[in-house]
């Protein structure tokens, strides 16, 4: 069943993947966990209880039994699962039906802004940290000068989640990384105080360490005394 989206007017919503979504999801919560999960992810959100492998696991099998017809049905319904949500795990869906390998084909620089509603709604590490590499960093890695443009903006937003995202977009690229974008997004944060950006500096770097530990140490020693204290013990937390 299909209807029409209240988020992209005139554009179908698939009914049966929401409603399947949510069906699925319930059948395998654990509701003794969900107030603790509700109390460490300080959401005011309630969480139906469902562990986050186990919800991935049930909502890519749901997303297999009920494709999207296209791309423009697919953000509409990633918009409406998203939207409409009662439970936290119905936004960790929506999620993961954005960045469904099957669907990747339509994440593309058309999508970003599909992607920054949930960056910025979302508005907490759990999500950031999930779209940013596996979302924003797909769409740099195929669609590398406009992407990046974009991220070297993000990087120096106002809004904390737009420049978590763009630091930590090339988590796991190793070799592919853009070192002249990382530090770009690293130099338009340098000053800035909220944890979540300072740590996410150092996590960008620690990342990268993993694949040239001599860089970054030349890159920290280089730039020691901007970088805040939080930044520098992250990026250096697996060096000799």
């Amino acid at each position: 069943m299909k209807n029409r989206s209240i988020a992209d007017p005139g554009t179908e919503v698939s009914r049966a993947l929401i409603r399947a979504v949510r069906d699925e999801l319930w059948l395998v919560r654990e509701p003794g966990r969900a107030a603790g999960q509700q109390r460490y992810m300080k959401s005011s959100m309630p969480f139906m209880g469902v562990r986050v492998p186990v919800m991935r696991k049930t909502a890519r099998a749901v997303f297999d039994q009920h494709p999207p017809a296209g791309a423009d049905e697919w953000r509409a319904t990633v918009r409406a699962l998203w939207r409409e949500a009662r439970y936290r795990e119905e936004r960790y869906a929506a999620v993961e039906l954005a960045l469904h390998r099957p669907f990747l084909r339509w994440l593309t620089m058309e999508s970003v802004p599909l992607l920054e509603e949930l960056v910025v709604a979302g508005a907490w590490w759990d999500y950031v940290d999930r779209i940013a590499p596996a979302g924003l960093g797909h769409v740099l890695a195929t669609e590398p000068k406009p992407m990046g443009a974009m991220m070297r903006g993000w990087a120096g937003d106002e809004n904390i989640w737009r420049r978590r995202a763009a630091l930590l977009c090339q988590l796991g690229s190793k070799d592919g990384t853009d070192l002249a974008l990382l530090y770009d997004c690293i130099g338009a944060c340098v000053g800035h105080p909220e944890f979540f950006v300072q740590k996410a500096m150092g996590w960008a770097l620690r990342d990268y360490a993993r694949t040239d530990p001599g860089e970054v140490r030349r890159f920290v020693a280089a730039n020691g005394s901007r970088l805040p204290k939080l930044t520098r013990r992250e990026a250096t937390k697996h060096l000799a």
